[in-house]
């Protein structure tokens, strides 16, 4: 167990990092960001900060020396430089990385615990399109193998046709077949050092253009009936990986029951809700997981919930978010307000 004053390391300095930042100095810890951002909205609320890229393995070593333990905030950090910091230290393990790094790793994974992908298949060059597209058929979306989030490195394909002159990036590709499915939902669950599980209500989550804009509670009834078995499956996840922490999977909701979409070895987007919302934050449980604490109660605190993305300019103007008395304001520090960045989130409860 980790004692009060104690230092948490946290690789990444954004959002994410900021909020765990924060759930731990309520529990008397100390934060020690690494990141390879000139500018860090989760070193502005922390203890120490290590500017140096992800390769510096002299830096990572000398960051793990001045923590007790090290966890991460996005799942792109990359994994062979993190042999400098010391086996059973850092909290998830990289086996989770390495996993939701891989889009075609992750989904075999997933295969292999009884878990339901869309159908997909292995795009590593360009004359493998033409073969994937037969194979899985149209309309599909073809994604990177790496580096994809929030819709990034993402191209739909309505037709055979349109496949044409399409190149394949290096570092290859997996062309998924789009499904029919009623919403999304995501399954968010911490574990514990000693293999507790606890899971949190689930969303309904909507998309715009690939970014989470809006979660809702309660969601649909379709969620509630296909809830358990997306959890199993969660569940069967977090347990191969031996995982400590919050791990998020995202589904879809279809006639043929839940679908699984991707994992997050992470706290979340879709978990924001939660820090109003819920007895336990995903931050908080996150933080209390790693350090060997007891879990808190993931349990709502109200049955209607909305938590709304705050993305570009149209984030800052905090009289607007604030003019209902029920709206929790979360602005995360960043100075440009570009197109199609998370600013901030707000929710409303009850």
């Amino acid at each position: 167990m980790l004692a009060p004053g104690s230092t948490i390391g946290i690789l990444g300095g954004g959002q994410l990092g900021r909020m765990m930042a924060m759930s731990a100095a309520q529990l008397g810890y100390r934060c020690h960001i690494f990141s390879p951002e000139e500018h860090s909205v989760a070193a502005e609320v922390s203890a120490q900060f290590t500017k140096a890229s992800w390769h510096d393995r002299e830096a990572l070593a000398a960051f793990a020396s001045a923590c007790d333990v090290v966890t991460y905030e996005f799942e792109n950090v990359p994994v062979e430089p993190l042999s400098a910091i010391p086996a059973g230290m850092l909290a998830p393990g990289t086996r989770a990385l390495e996993i939701a790094q891989d889009r075609v790793s992750e989904k075999r994974f997933v295969e292999e615990l009884g878990g339901l992908p869309a159908p997909f298949a292995v795009v590593d060059h360009d004359a493998d399109l033409a073969e994937a597209i037969e194979k899985v058929g149209t309309p599909g979306i073809l994604k990177t193998r790496r580096d994809g989030y929030d819709g990034k490195g993402q191209w739909s394909i309505a037709s055979a046709h349109e496949a044409d002159g399409v190149r394949v990036p290096a570092s290859g590709s997996v062309y998924e077949g789009k499904v029919r499915f009623e919403c999304e939902f995501s399954v968010i669950l911490v574990r514990g050092r000693e293999g507790e599980v606890r899971f949190w209500d689930s969303t309904r989550n909507r998309h715009d253009s690939g970014i989470l804009a809006h979660c809702e509670l309660p969601a649909p009834a379709i969620v509630g009936e296909q809830v358990e078995a997306a959890r199993t499956l969660a569940q069967k996840i977090a347990e191969a990986l031996e995982y400590v922490g919050v791990l998020t999977c995202e589904f879809f909701a279809t006639a043929n029951g839940p679908l699984f979409n991707e994992m997050a070895p992470r706290v979340h987007n879709s978990g924001h809700w939660t820090i109003e919302g819920a007895v336990t934050s995903q931050f908080e449980n996150h933080i209390r997981a790693i350090a060997g604490l007891p879990l808190g109660d993931t349990a709502s605190v109200s049955g209607t919930m909305v938590m709304d993305n705050l993305i570009g300019a149209n984030a800052l103007d905090v009289a607007k978010h604030l003019s209902d008395p029920k709206a929790h304001l979360h602005l995360y520090g960043k100075a440009e307000a570009r197109e199609g960045r998370k600013m901030g989130h707000v929710t409303r409860v009850g």
